[in-house]
């Protein structure tokens, strides 16, 4: 029987330029029912409507994963082993979303509730996502290796969420964080050393709301 969003989300594949097989599809569906399984007991998110969850949750955080793999492309040759890490991930979004699609990343999710990161360890075990770990934790005490992309969505504000990351971004990294829009005040209390590099819109299939990555990188 085919999952009543299949065909939705294999449109929006399509539109955002992944592929539209069965290999990505039937593991997003997947995690997507994982989220309202648990959302029963553990309310990980207030979207509880699955086509609602479609658009604002998955196709959302697949429409940054072309943008997000232009910058692991330019830095494959000097690392290899792309490290991502996605603060406050709630649910996972984009955390998980990022290690089914790109499975040659190491993605770690962080977050300071128990529940939801033993969601994501579920949803790795799962899924058999071995480039995905999940760490509960507040991201400030974290001291694993530094990490090449740090992402968050709707996490903090701009300055809250580099001066929290600051110490685990990798020589030459980039901040990643998934907005609305930065206001001007935002945008204004960027530390002196950030450099925000462009803010760049993001359409998502079938959600008409906006939406944006605001790049940002250390001064040399």
């Amino acid at each position: 029987m085919t999952h009543p969003q299949y065909d939705a989300l294999v449109a929006g594949l399509r539109a955002l330029g992944l592929p539209d097989d069965d290999a990505l599809a039937q593991p997003l569906l997947a995690y997507m029912d994982l989220i309202g399984r648990w959302n029963k007991v553990y309310n990980l998110t207030a979207i509880r409507n699955p086509d609602d969850m479609l658009s604002q949750h998955l196709l959302d955080c697949l429409a940054v994963v072309g943008p997000l793999s232009e910058v692991a492309d330019a830095r494959a040759a000097d690392a290899p082993a792309f490290r991502v890490l996605d603060v406050g991930s709630g649910a996972g979004l984009p955390g998980v979303v990022l290690a089914i699609c790109r499975p040659q990343w190491q993605v770690t999710c962080v977050d300071t509730v128990g529940k939801k990161a033993s969601f994501i360890r579920q949803v790795g075990a799962e899924l058999g996502l071995r480039n995905l770990t999940a760490v509960h934790q507040r991201v400030e005490a974290m001291t694993d290796a530094p990490h090449h992309l740090i992402t968050s969505r709707a996490f903090a504000s701009l300055v809250d969420f580099i001066s929290l990351t600051r110490e685990r971004l990798a020589p030459g990294g980039v901040w990643a964080a998934m907005k609305a829009r930065p206001t001007e005040e935002e945008r204004a209390a960027v530390p002196a050393d950030v450099r925000i590099d462009r803010v760049a819109s993001v359409q998502v299939p079938g959600l008409d709301a906006e939406r944006c990555i605001v790049w940002m990188s250390k001064q040399a």
